[in-house]
């Protein structure tokens, strides 16, 4: 299994020189030289982070708008799923790289490199920060312009025609935008008034129905007749295990959140192999109103969820940038990235104390951190989240939202976190 690590590992040891050669090769052919005035059809590369596929909306829409046509999009398989969240780019836009064990590689690339040559690609953009993987497969594809963005000591040689300085001192949404004005030859002021948001998304009614359905039928009561929803994200992704806020921390909070409202109902969720989270937080709980929902959502299925959620708290983690395509109040707790360049599109409220170590992951550490004790996230007390969650709440009330019933007929004292 080709694990975040290992993934690593493979870009810094086998990618470093590949490019190098692939550079050289380039560099002698002159390749950056020839025929590169015409933006033509667009390929998208965004392959580590489903959160970032959210991120990286506002720029897939504003160059869709000056092209006239949806890009292309290469992600991993796992997580392509994240792209029907937003809904912009369709299935038949997306090319999904299967690269679970190493062996599979060279048989992806070839397959890439083909798929790419029949659309006709004229122009990659890199959404990548310094990845040879990715500026690799921007080769593959046969473009003549491609364009990745570049830092003091983090260039890729001649992989691509054209560099764009990333900033770390603004938001990822904006650096997507600097990339993509610079692909389609426009000035740099292009991207910077547009809006950095994300359309709001319903959700299927029928997927909506049958979750709160679902819901209920795991209540004592079985009806959510009066109840609010609030959804609570305890999971972060293995690319950065670092962002999880201490269990028994989560517990506290949904016992204080369950004991001070009595109409809550509490959802644990995440993916299926998140399930050990969960089932845990549920236990260290043990409150009939507290349900583990883990597996039980699919990613298309997320904004019928959000829709019918008051809240969400979360690790700084794909939910809460999905939750961008609705409405849903998200206190989102941030340690060892920043919110400055990664807070979420939606209806966000960031929390961090700003330890002088945090942020510790960044593009020039391929978002590695080897901190084994993240007090920039154990430093977040649980009344200050509280307090977040319930400056949002307010006082218990029910809700029109949660009009489902299931039976036949009916349908410790802590520094300071700073609030964002």
């Amino acid at each position: 299994m080709l694990t975040p690590d290992r993934l690593r590992r493979l870009d810094r040891w086998l990618g470093a020189p590949v490019a190098w050669l692939a550079s050289a090769w380039l560099a002698l052919r002159r390749r950056q030289a020839r025929a590169d005035e015409t933006t033509g059809r667009v390929l998208l590369l965004q392959l580590s982070e489903s959160g970032s596929m959210v991120l990286a909306d506002p720029a897939i829409r504003a160059l869709a708008r000056q092209q006239g046509e949806l890009p292309l999009c290469v992600t991993l398989a796992r997580n392509a799923p994240a792209l029907a969240i937003t809904g912009t780019l369709p299935p038949e836009r997306v090319f999904a790289l299967h690269v679970e064990r190493f062996w599979q590689l060279p048989g992806e690339a070839w397959r890439l490199a083909r798929w790419a040559r029949r659309h006709q690609v004229r122009t990659v953009l890199d959404l990548e920060l310094f990845s040879h993987g990715s500026a690799l497969l921007g080769v593959l594809a046969g473009a003549r312009r491609r364009v990745g963005f570049t830092a003091e000591g983090l260039r890729h040689g001649a992989l691509y025609t054209r560099a764009v300085r990333y900033d770390q001192n603004v938001h990822m949404a904006r650096n997507y935008l600097r990339l993509v004005a610079t692909g389609l030859d426009q000035p740099a002021a292009w991207g910077e008034a547009l809006a950095l948001t994300v359309p709001l998304r319903a959700g299927d009614p029928a997927v909506r129905a049958r979750l709160g359905e679902t819901l209920a039928a795991r209540l004592p009561e079985g009806s959510l007749i009066g109840r609010r929803l609030v959804l609570i994200n305890a999971n972060a992704s293995a690319w950065l295990p670092q962002r999880r806020w201490p269990l028994p921390a989560y517990a506290a909070l949904v016992r204080a959140l369950l004991a001070r409202h009595p109409d809550l109902v509490v959802a644990l969720i995440g993916a299926a192999e998140e399930h050990d989270t969960t089932t845990a937080l549920a236990a260290a709980v043990a409150n009939p109103r507290c349900l583990d929902f883990a597996g039980k959502v699919t990613l298309p299925e997320l904004p019928a969820l959000f829709s019918l959620a008051s809240l969400m708290v979360s690790n700084d983690s794909g939910p809460a940038h999905f939750a961008a395509v609705s409405p849903l109040p998200v206190v989102v707790l941030f340690g060892p990235e920043s919110p400055l360049r990664y807070r979420p599109l939606g209806n966000a409220r960031t929390l961090s104390v700003g330890l002088a170590c945090s942020p510790c992951v960044s593009a020039t550490n391929q978002r590695r951190t080897r901190c084994t004790d993240n007090q920039c996230l154990q430093q977040i007390g649980v009344d200050a989240v509280l307090a977040a969650a319930e400056a949002t709440l307010g006082p218990p009330k029910p809700s029109a939202l949660y009009q489902v019933a299931h039976h036949a007929g009916q349908a410790g004292e802590q520094p300071a976190a700073t609030m964002g």
